[in-house]
C-alpha cells in the first residue's frame, strides 16, 4: 500500500495538527510506570512542533465504555509526556466540545495539547461518524501514529481519517515499512519464528505464514500439539489435543505450498513448573509420561540457529519455551541472541512483535539489535494474520 507521510506536510505553521498516539501506558500508584510508548510518539510530536503546527494529541487509556471513569484519565500522562518532551504539554478535560475548543483556542504555533481520553465518549469505539465529526471540526489536519490502534475501526482511527488530508506519523510509518519489509516485499528466504501457548490463539496465524514464507519455526506450548498430532507422546506437557486435526491441517496447507515446518528435536522436561526445577534433555520418544516439557534442548537451538544463518529474513511471535522461569529460557535466549548477531551484521532483517515477544527480547538483552520491534500487540498479530487494519487502510493515498 502507499500513504503519505510527513514529509508530504508542508507549509503547516500555524494548522491545528490532529495526532492520533498510543498513550495507553502501564501506570503504578497513579503514576506512568513504563514511557516506552510515550518515547514511541516522541519524534511526530518534536516534528510537527519544530514546523510550527499546533499539535493536539489524541489517545485512548484503558476500557471506560463511554463513560467518565476518574482513573482512566489521561491527565496524569500530560507531565511524564512533556518531561520526555522537553517542552510544556497542555490538557483539555474533553476531547470534543467546549472544553476542547477553547483550549485549542488558546494555543501558540509549536504549543502541544493532550486531549482527554476519546473513550469516555461512547461514539468513540461505535465510530459515530457524528462523533468523528466532532473530533475533526478540531484540526485542520490529522495524522496517526497508533499503529497499536488501528486494528480497531474507531472514530479517532478510522472515522476522523475520512475527513481530513491523513498522514501517517514517524512511528506508523516505521512500523508499516517494517513489516512490508518482512512480509510485503521480503527477501527470501523468510523464516517466521511462532511461539506461545496455545496453538488455538493463532490458528489465523499460522495458516496465514504457511503461505507466504519458506520456513517456520514453531515453539512453545503449541509445538506439543503438533508433536502430539505426529503421534509424538507429550506426557503431561500443554497440550491441546482436541486440536491435532488443525495441526494436521497447517501441516497440510504448508507442504503444498513449500513451507518447511521446524519442530522441537529434543525436549527439556520437568516434574514441577517452578523456577531451578530438577529438569533433564531428552530425545521426543522419551518424554516421561509424568513429566512436562517447558523448554528445547541443545539439537532443537541448534536447528533453529542453523535456519537463522539460512534466512535473509526473519519475524518473530512468541517465546520458544517457558522463557519467565529459568533454566526454561534458555533456547529462546540463544535463538533471540543468535538472530541479534546476524542481524548486526547486517546478514538478516528481523522484525519481532507481540507482548510476549517483546519481553522475551528484552530478557535476552536482544531487542536493540533486531532490525525492528513492534510493541503494538493486537495490531501486530492481526497484520501477521494477513487481515485489514481498518486504520491503516484509512490511510492510503
Amino acid at each position: 500500500m502507499t500513504f503519505k507521510t510527513l514529509d508530504d506536510l508542508s507549509d503547516i505553521a500555524g494548522k491545528r495538527v490532529l495526532v492520533r498516539v498510543d498513550l495507553n501506558v502501564p501506570m503504578d500508584g497513579g503514576k506512568v510506570a513504563d514511557t516506552t510508548r510515550i518515547e514511541r510518539v516522541l519524534p511526530t510530536i518534536h516534528e510537527l512542533s519544530e514546523k510550527g503546527a499546533k499539535v493536539i494529541l489524541l489517545a485512548h487509556f484503558g476500557r471506560p465504555k463511554g463513560q467518565r471513569v476518574a482513573d482512566m484519565s489521561l491527565e496524569p500522562v500530560a507531565q511524564p509526556l512533556a518531561d520526555l518532551l522537553l517542552a510544556p504539554v497542555d490538557f483539555a478535560d474533553d476531547c470534543v466540545g467546549k472544553s476542547a475548543e477553547d483550549a485549542i483556542a488558546e494555543l501558540s504555533d509549536g504549543d502541544v495539547l493532550l486531549l482527554e481520553n476519546t473513550r469516555f465518549h461512547a461514539g468513540e469505539e461505535k465510530n459515530d461518524p457524528a462523533f468523528a465529526k466532532d473530533l475533526a471540526e478540531l484540526g485542520d489536519i490529522y495524522v496517526n501514529d497508533a499503529f497499536s490502534a488501528a486494528h480497531r475501526a474507531h472514530g479517532s482511527t478510522e472515522g476522523i481519517a475520512e475527513l481530513l488530508p491523513a498522514y501517517a506519523g514517524r512511528t506508523m510509518q516505521a512500523e508499516l515499512e517494517a513489516l512490508g519489509s518482512a512480509l510485503g516485499e521480503p527477501k527470501r528466504p523468510v523464516l517466521a519464528v511462532v511461539g506461545g501457548a496455545k496453538v488455538s490463539s493463532k490458528i489465523d496465524l499460522l495458516e496465514n505464514l504457511v503461505g507466504k514464507v519458506d520456513m517456520l519455526v514453531i515453539g512453545g506450548g503449541m509445538a506439543n500439539t503438533f508433536m502430539a498430532a505426529n503421534g509424538i507422546n507429550v506426557g503431561k506437557s500443554l497440550c491441546e489435543h482436541d486440536l491435532a486435526d488443525t495441526a494436521r491441517r497447517i501441516m497440510a496447507a504448508a507442504e503444498k505450498s513449500g513451507c518447511e515446518i521446524v519442530l522441537p528435536a529434543d525436549a527439556v522436561v520437568a516434574r514441577e513448573f517452578k523456577a531451578g526445577a530438577e529438569n533433564e534433555t531428552v530425545t521426543l520418544d522419551a518424554i516421561p509420561s509424568d513429566a512436562m516439557m517447558l523448554d528445547v534442548g541443545s539439537a532443537s537451538i541448534a536447528k533453529i540457529a542453523e535456519k537463522i544463518d539460512a534466512a535473509n529474513t526473519l519475524v518473530w511471535n512468541g517465546p520458544l519455551g517457558a522463557f519467565e522461569i529459568a533454566p526454561f529460557d534458555k533456547a529462546t535466549v540463544a535463538a533471540a541472541r543468535h538472530a541479534a548477531e546476524r542481524t548486526k551484521s547486517g546478514k538478516l532483517n528481523s522484525v519481532a512483535g507481540g507482548g510476549d515477544t517483546v519481553a522475551a527480547l528484552n530478557h535476552a538483552g536482544a531487542a536493540d539489535d533486531f532490525s525492528y520491534v513492534s510493541t503494538a500487540g493486537g495490531a501486530f498479530l492481526e497484520w501477521l494474520e494477513g487481515k485489514e487494519l481498518p486504520g491503516v487502510k484509512a490511510l492510503e493515498a
